[in-house]
């Protein structure tokens, strides 16, 4: 099913198909964040992406919480967006040789991946606010607030010190 499927035809339908595709996205990334961890050479920022693969793993179990609480069935659809922000992020830290530049670079990638999530639950949340749905947007809510939380956190390490030694 495509963004613009002829089987989108509700509110409803666009909330449960943007729910399948966070809910790739964040398996996706609970998949890429090992890398991540492994490429990372600064110890505030593998210790960040350590505690945001437990934070992921937890988002993946709200939303869990939300398909049941929406009485749908826990599936994905494939995500290109996310794909190719994770496809980028891989071939940009296997590029980058000199270590303080490949941790800018993680920071970079991990940005794009976190602004995607957000722009997902927030156009989530206002969807299950408008379908009467507080419940789903209260669980949501928790998921998009730890996604900002986790972006703030790399941009102060990438203000605090990183970027400085990369440049």
């Amino acid at each position: 099913m495509g963004l613009f499927s002829k089987d989108i035809k509700t509110m409803n339908d666009l909330f449960v198909h943007t729910l399948k595709d966070i809910y790739y996205a964040e398996n996706q990334i609970v998949k890429a964040l090992p890398d991540m961890i492994d490429k990372a050479t600064d110890a505030g920022l593998k210790q960040g992406f350590q505690s945001h693969l437990s934070e992921t793993k937890n988002h993946v179990q709200r939303l869990e919480q939300v398909f049941k609480m929406h009485g749908v069935k826990i599936e994905g659809v494939n995500c290109p967006a996310i794909d190719g922000i994770l496809k980028e992020a891989n071939e940009v830290s296997g590029e980058v040789e000199d270590k303080a530049v490949l941790d800018a670079a993680l920071i970079a990638m991990a940005q794009a991946v976190e602004h995607y999530e957000m722009t997902r639950y927030g156009t989530l949340i206002a969807w299950a606010k408008q379908l009467g749905r507080p419940d789903c947007a209260a669980v949501l809510e928790q998921n998009l607030k730890e996604e900002k939380a986790a972006d703030q956190k790399l941009t102060g390490l990438a203000e605090r010190g990183i970027n400085a030694k990369a440049a």
